[in-house]
């Protein structure tokens, strides 16, 4: 009967076709009304479309989809409603209603064999019930942000994400975690080895073909440090769109390695005894095409405004680990015998440092926050690193970047400092805030109080990227 099903389906060189001019557009500043026109007419001549999956994130940064007929979102598109008392961190029952708007910049067409055929996909803002921005979408603000600094100085904001997983053996392998006990491996070939048509190489291939096919713009990607350890990288974007990337990037790695009979994890550090995984996120802002961080004359080829920038991370470095390291797991990362970012300095050469300085040149000359671990909110990080950058307090302790700080070493440490930041409250504003610590207490205290040696089954079935309904429905 599949002859019967008529429905999208183009070869990955189409779809790289169709997702890089897209990406150009949006990179271009195409005007909204022009591309929401010109997608809305795609969508009407194309019948051979069923449905448009619509993303979006909560408070925590775990991504939604919803899946609307292609006919109904054609009549409806002005008036998508959902239930926000639904989605963790959103709104109570009693106010539950919420919109969504497409975002018709963040299209994509995605492979028939991975996503299913006649799908596109688009992102979405939430807004709120009287159809102003929803306070706990961190999206819109980042989008905001974004926005104002184009119109306001020039700037626009760029960032490319270094995010590292692991691959293991079997399905669901994080939710049955309390059964087992253990992850097992895949693969034990380690950094840069792994045979051609091994499971994990198998794995990378196949992303990589995915991602390429969706415009990611690949770079390299490669097998890391430890046993079963991945990273595909990708080239550098605006700031929502590179955020947008990553929860692509990640639901991609999840879908391939389950038709791979496989577990794509971001846990941060899922092994105790190994390397951990990090999403170092590299930055830079450009004005006029100019990367306006790269001076010849400066420190590490760094100018004014990019040290000005460092030193407002490293200021508020404390302040913002929650948003940053946003699981009980994550503060396993940050041990100092496996290359953890948790020094609170930069450094050109230090990997223990919170910030490097990378080798660069004028077009590649950037900052990276090394800090960052997989499972945060991609938007929340953007949010926090760009806007501290431009706005936060800037100490005016001596020696700031070579200053012996440590950032937390476990999540109640982050929380209370999270909680006890104006900076904090600036940036989420106070409502949002507190929702997001309510979240992390309730997380942590399902957990263990101290850590340990070994990871506990608690700190995996509590994440919040593990997703179980049936278990987030027993709190």
């Amino acid at each position: 009967m599949e002859h019967l099903r008529d429905f999208l389906t183009l070869s990955y060189g189409e779809l790289e076709d169709l997702n890089l001019t897209a990406k150009r557009q949006r990179a271009e500043r195409v005007p909204a009304e022009r591309i929401a026109a010109e997608r809305l007419a795609y969508l009407e001549k194309e019948t051979r479309i069923k449905a448009v999956t619509v993303l979006f994130s909560d408070l925590e940064g775990r991504l939604h989809m919803l899946d609307y007929d292609k006919k109904f979102l054609l009549k409806s598109a002005d008036n998508l409603t959902f239930d926000g008392s639904s989605i963790h961190g959103f709104t109570p029952q009693r106010e539950s209603d919420l919109r969504l708007v497409l975002d018709w910049s963040a299209f994509y067409w995605a492979p028939a064999d991975v996503f299913g055929p006649g799908k596109v996909l688009v992102f979405g803002d939430v807004l709120d019930r009287d159809g102003s921005p929803f306070e706990a979408d961190v999206r819109g603000k980042l989008k905001a942000l974004s926005l104002e600094c184009f119109e306001k100085h020039g700037y626009t904001l760029n960032a490319a994400n270094e995010i590292e997983g692991f691959l293991f053996q079997g399905l669901d392998a994080e939710r049955r975690y309390y059964e087992t006990g253990k992850f097992d491996y895949v693969n034990t070939g380690g950094y840069y080895y792994s045979l051609p048509g091994d499971p994990l190489r198998t794995f990378i291939d196949t992303v990589a073909e995915v991602q390429r096919a969706m415009g990611f713009e690949n770079e390299k990607d490669h097998p890391e440090v430890a046993p079963s350890q991945f990273e595909i990288n990708y080239s550098y974007g605006e700031v929502v769109a590179a955020a947008d990337q990553i929860q692509l990037y990640k639901l991609i790695c999840r879908q391939v390695a389950t038709r791979l009979g496989m577990t794509a994890s971001f846990l941060p550090k899922p092994v105790v005894g190994v390397n951990g995984s990090g999403m170092h996120t590299n930055v830079s802002i450009s004005k006029g095409g100019k990367n306006v961080f790269w001076d010849p004359a400066g420190e590490e080829k760094i100018g004014a405004l990019g040290w000005d920038f460092v030193d407002r991370i490293l200021t508020h470095g404390r302040d913002l680990c929650l948003m940053l390291n946003a699981s009980v797991n994550a503060y396993r990362r940050l041990d100092p015998h496996f290359e953890a970012p948790n020094q609170i300095k930069a450094s050109a050469v230090d990997r223990g440092s919170m910030i490097r300085i990378p080798i660069g040149n004028e077009r590649s000359a950037r900052v990276e926050v090394r800090s960052v671990a997989p499972d945060a909110n991609p938007y929340m990080v953007m949010l926090a690193v760009f806007r501290t950058g431009l706005e936060g307090r800037k100490s005016d302790e001596k020696d700031l970047r070579r200053a012996e700080r440590y950032l937390p070493d476990n999540i109640y440490d982050a929380m209370a400092d999270f909680r006890g930041s104006e900076w904090t409250s600036t940036l989420l504003g106070k409502d949002v805030k507190e929702r997001y610590a309510e979240l992390k207490q309730a997380s942590a205290d399902r957990c263990p109080r101290l850590l340990g040696t070994f990871v506990k089954a608690q700190e995996v079935q509590y994440h919040h990227e593990v997703y179980n309904q049936y278990l987030w429905n027993l709190f």
